[in-house]
């Protein structure tokens, strides 16, 4: 190969990498915004909410605060489950958005997290009896 054959095909390999691809289309739509988006701010203004309620209560030990705050998780946890199968009809709906690197990379870091989280919490029950009536 010679100096200029290889210089045409970095040339080319170059602008192959630069070319610009097509944003990625939202399965889960609604008059053409997607629906993902519009869900994620409420699972986390309710689940801050919620941890704030619990903040006042356990502050002031106001009634009203305490009955405000599984309202307020349940609304968090229905809106989140919301924005979960609307994010999964995005990811399995468009072959361009399942190749995206973050996806795979934010899945993962979510789900160890949640299990994480769910061990923890497991052992604060288990061995350390947190939320256990004695009898």
């Amino acid at each position: 190969m010679e100096l200029n054959e290889t210089s045409n095909v970095e040339w080319t390999f170059l602008l192959i990498l630069e070319a610009p691809l097509p944003n990625p289309r939202s399965t889960a739509s609604f008059a053409g915004h997607p629906i993902h988006p519009m869900l994620i701010p409420f699972p986390i203004a309710f689940f801050v909410g919620t941890f704030v309620g619990d903040l006042v209560y356990w502050q002031t030990n106001i009634p009203a605060w305490a009955a405000a705050t599984p309202w307020l998780l349940g609304a968090g946890l229905v809106m989140a489950a919301l924005a979960a199968v609307m994010g999964l009809i995005d990811v399995f709906g468009d072959q361009q958005i399942r190749q995206l690197s973050t996806t795979c990379v934010l899945s993962l870091i979510a789900t160890l997290l949640l299990v994480f989280s769910g061990w923890k919490g497991g052992d604060f029950v288990f061995r350390g009896h947190v939320g256990v009536a004695d009898n």
